[in-house]
Order: structure tokens, then sequence, then C-alpha cells
């Protein structure tokens, strides 16, 4: 039998256990960045930048994910409603985990947080958390496409193809009860269900998929905006590439292939998409973006993080 002091001790851990992880995490990120940059030459980039556009950059990217909550509690209105500050606890438990478990693996919390908070079926939750990423894949790839049909030597072509894709979402919400239908006659009688649920996950009418869709559009402009300007504060030139290096980085933490922490991928993914929007190959430059692309995705971390910290009062339920 354990002694009351254990038990009270076991009981504090379960409490507080997102707080320890998050405690555990900044520990964690903070020795890995001494070890391979040193935070000397961060804190020196930072300080160049200034104070108030590091904080008016953090606080318009933790502006994101209260548009993200809004963005679910509009998705899950009967379930979620009255309880917005536990779904943006529950949702920002999600994106650490998100995050910092590699190979998109955090995505698993999101149905499982939501059954436990919400009473969410686990194919409902999946289903809503697979349509809400499609919709930021394809937010990403239109801005990204935009870059490319100005660019682009055939503009009418380009920007003709660019529009049929922006179109892409319409045209498969518009024909989402054909596909429901087909996949029904296809599965056996016991996936029925699950096709039913995966219903349920998409939105219920036309203005709630418009609704969906322009939160979607706001999020992703926001927050490609701020890492774009960013960077531009950070010596990434032109701004094309600034903008390039937001939508890479943030195009790999989306993709499956996400390092934990998006330690690798993340500043990668900002250099890739910074020189193929027209950054300079000369060592100084690429010296100087590969600098840029580790702090823009520490100013990443700690927008999550403060997200995080901020919702942690919040929705005191058992996750």
């Amino acid at each position: 039998m354990k002694s009351p002091v254990v038990a009270s001790r076991q009981s504090w851990c379960a409490r507080n256990r997102m707080m320890l992880l998050t405690v555990a995490i900044v520990g964690a990120y903070a020795f890995f960045i001494q070890w391979f940059w040193g935070w000397s030459s961060i804190l020196e980039e930072w300080a160049h930048v200034g104070v108030l556009p590091i904080v008016a950059a953090l606080l318009l990217l933790t502006s994101t994910y209260f548009l993200r909550t809004w963005r679910i509690y509009d998705y899950f209105p009967r379930e979620t409603s009255g309880r917005f500050r536990a779904l943006f606890r529950v949702t920002q438990v999600h994106n650490l985990l998100n995050i910092m478990l590699p190979f998109r693996t955090g995505e698993t919390s999101f149905p499982v947080l939501m059954r436990t908070e919400f009473g969410i079926p686990i194919a409902r939750g999946t289903s809503a958390l697979f349509v809400m990423r499609l919709l930021d894949l394809h937010a990403l790839l239109a801005a990204a496409g935009i870059g490319f049909a100005a660019a682009s030597q055939n503009r009418v072509l380009a920007w003709a193809i660019w529009t049929v894709f922006l179109l892409l979402p319409v045209a498969a919400f518009a024909t989402r009860k054909s596909l429901l239908r087909i996949a029904t006659r296809l599965l056996p009688a016991k996936a029925q269900e699950i096709v039913a649920e995966i219903e349920n996950g998409l939105p219920s009418n036309a203005p709630a998929f418009a609704r969906a869709w322009a939160m979607t559009v706001i999020n992703w402009l926001v927050k490609v905006l701020v890492l774009a300007w960013s960077l531009r504060l950070m010596g990434v030139f032109p701004i094309s590439a600034s903008f390039g290096g937001a939508l890479g980085g943030e195009l790999s933490s989306v993709l499956p292939v996400h390092a934990p922490g998006g330690v690798g991928t993340y500043p990668a993914g900002i250099t890739a998409g910074a020189v193929a929007f027209g950054a300079s190959g000369e060592a100084s430059a690429l010296a100087t973006l590969a600098q840029a692309s580790i702090n823009a995705h520490l100013l990443i971390i700690v927008s999550a993080l403060t997200g995080t910290a901020i919702s942690l009062p919040f929705g005191r339920r058992q996750l």
C-alpha cells in the first residue's frame, strides 16, 4: 500500500504533467542550442533585432493559436459550447506534442484529447483533423504558388493553374456526399460506421466550410507574414526570399517528415524556401540565412511554449 506522501507526489505529478513536460522540453532545447550553436550568438542576433519587434512577433504568433482554437470551436459547436478555455488548453497541448514529437506522431493526441475532454468519437475527431490539415497544406501551397506564378514566363497559364488549385477544396466539399457513398459501397458493413463518423467530422454545410476555410487562410496569412517579417529583420534578402523561407519552414512542419521539435527540418525548410524564392547563394548570405533560420525556429518554439503556458490554468480536468 502506498504511503500518503508517495500518493500525494504521484497525484501532483499527474495534475502537473504538462507543466513538467514543458519544463523538460525547454531544458532539453536550451541544452541543444548551447551545444550546437551557443547561446551567445543567438542572443547577439536577437539583441540586434531589438526587444519590441521580438515581442510583437511573439504576440502575433501566439494570437494565431486563439484563431486555431476558434476554428475547432466553430467546427464542434455543440460539444464545445461554453468551453473555449478548455478547448484552448487541448489545442495547445496538441500543438506542443505535435511540434516536439517526430513524424507527426503528436497528431494522434488530438482525437484522444477531444474524446477525453468533450466526448467526441475518435473517428470523428480524426476526420476533422484530417480535413483541417488538408486545408492547412492547401493554404500554404496556394501561397507558395503565388510566387511561382508571378515568376513564370507564361503567366496566363500559371495563374490559370493556380486558380484551379485554389478552388480544389470547394470542389472536394461539393462532391463529398458522392465520394462517401462510393466508399460506403466499397467497404464492408463493419466499416460503414467509420464512414458515418468521417462524414460527421466534415463541416456540416457550406457556411461552416467557408468559415473553416477563411479561418485557415487568415491563420496562415498572419503566421507566414510575421515569420517573413522576422526573417527580413534578421538580414534575409530580398523580401521574396523572406516570404519563401517562412513558407518553407511552415511546410516542413505540416509534412510527414518532421524531426523532434523540428530541429534540423524546420531551419532546412526555411533555407530551401528562401533559396527557391531568390536568396543569394553566396557564402556570407547563406551563413546569414542559416543563422536567421535557427532564430526563426526558436521564435516558433517560444511562441508554442508561451501559448502552452497561457493555457495551463485552463480546464483542469484530467486529460
